[in-house]
């Protein structure tokens, strides 16, 4: 547009005032004015008297102007660019910018249409985790609530059947307390007839057994029922978790065979020495991998694993059907989805090719959650909860929670890896 005007400003200066045509031999005036040799010389012949300038009529003492070949090339130009070629030219480049600005709209349009459909699908993610949180949290609710309306009831009982106690041996007391009033009352009676004693007999007393001071501790109830309370309630809810977390054991009967378990199948670590081992296609064999004995292929899992000081593992999960004969990438397109550490510091996603991950802060326990509803597989930093990765392509069919030591860097020692259970267990010996 700015270019279009430019060039009407450029074609209007080289416009004669005379003919208001472009110039033809376009000669200048001594006061700067420009017209045709033609119309100048015209106008001049009407004129009687001193001639002048038909502009700033300026009078000159003689008809005397000159060539200008400067304006006289513009014009040329200027002519040039109206000739048919040149609309042309002008009307395709006009045509190009519209149809570029038509695409950009249609551009514009399409992407406002896509995030409305955003829009529309975040409002509706998020209405669905929100229930989905509502639900858990309510799950939670509840659980405390019906512990807290127990625990409540179970200590308004125990302090109803203390103080009953007290009560009883209250009133027990104050029984024994006017049987020996009596007691007291007759034999002060029987002492002051002594002065007979030939006539006086000791009379019978209430001899009932002694009673015995109370024993209760008083501490017991509230020690029960605050001191470790919190800790109690955090146990139990364990028991109560959706997905819980799975107590996972290893299976021996996949295990590579440079790979040691501890007593109780929950922590592996790689040995110097092979053992020996039943050849069958349940084993790993060029890898130093193992597996869960429990399987999945429904529903939503979740477990922890121990990393502590190990700088090299992969862990996630297998489709029971990969061939474990063989050497291959830990990734999707062949059955596994996976986290991995190299170096001790370097994260990836199991994908092909690797994804790196920025971690902040290293994990000492990974969280693995399968989710088949959602068909997800997410990793995420246990200490904190931070998630590190999740595949969207989760796996359809059996699959088992997968682990590998991966070998040793020569001269570096031994890392175990640990399934964790809940509560929190020590180590088990190797």
């Amino acid at each position: 547009m700015a270019t279009s005007k430019s060039k009407m400003s450029l074609r209007e200066d080289l416009t004669c005032a005379i003919c208001f045509e472009l110039f033809k031999d376009p000669v200048m005036l001594g006061c700067m004015h420009h017209f045709c040799r033609r119309c100048i010389v015209s106008y001049w012949k009407t004129v009687r008297g001193p001639v002048s300038c038909p502009q700033c009529r300026q009078e000159f003492p003689n008809k005397c102007f000159q060539t200008n070949y400067l304006v006289s090339g513009l014009v040329e130009k200027v002519r040039a660019s109206s000739t048919s070629a040149s609309v042309k030219y002008l009307e395709k480049q006009i045509k190009d910018c519209l149809d570029s600005q038509v695409s950009m709209k249609e551009a514009y349009v399409t992407m406002i249409r896509e995030d409305k459909d955003k829009m529309e699908k975040i409002k509706k993610m998020g209405d669905e985790v929100q229930g989905r949180v509502h639900s858990d949290f309510q799950a939670l609710h509840h659980f405390l609530q019906v512990e807290e309306e127990a625990m409540l009831e179970q200590m308004k009982r125990e302090q109803k059947e203390m103080l009953q106690r007290v009560e009883r041996h209250l009133e027990a007391l104050q029984v024994a307390t006017r049987d020996v009033e009596q007691n007291i009352n007759m034999l002060r009676q029987t002492a002051s007839s002594t002065d007979q004693p030939l006539l006086v007999e000791l009379p019978e007393l209430n001899s009932k057994s002694p009673l015995q001071k109370l024993n209760i501790n008083l501490n017991t109830l509230r020690s029960k029922h605050i001191a470790p309370l919190q800790y109690t309630i955090w146990r139990k809810m364990f028991h109560q978790l959706n997905p819980g977390p799975a107590p996972l054991i290893f299976d021996e009967d996949t295990a590579h065979p440079s790979l040691q378990l501890s007593r109780n199948k929950t922590q592996v670590i790689e040995s110097e020495k092979m053992t020996s081992y039943t050849c069958h296609a349940k084993r790993f064999l060029q890898c130093v991998n193992i597996l869960a004995t429990e399987g999945f292929q429904s529903g939503r899992h979740y477990w922890e694993v121990d990393v502590s000081n190990n700088p090299r593992w992969d862990l996630g999960v297998a489709l029971e059907s990969v061939n474990r004969q063989v050497r291959v990438k830990l990734c999707p397109e062949n059955g596994y989805w996976t986290l991995r550490l190299r170096n001790g510091s370097q994260y990836s996603a199991g994908t092909q090719p690797w994804t790196p991950l920025t971690v902040m802060t290293p994990p000492s326990r990974i969280g693995v959650f399968l989710d088949f509803e959602e068909r997800k597989v997410s990793f995420y930093n246990a200490d904190t909860m931070v998630l590190l990765c999740s595949f969207s392509n989760g796996p359809r069919g059996k699959v088992f929670p997968f682990f590998s030591t991966c070998l040793r860097e020569r001269g570096q020692k031994a890392q175990a890896i640990r399934i964790l259970h809940f509560p929190f267990e020590r180590p088990s010996a190797m």
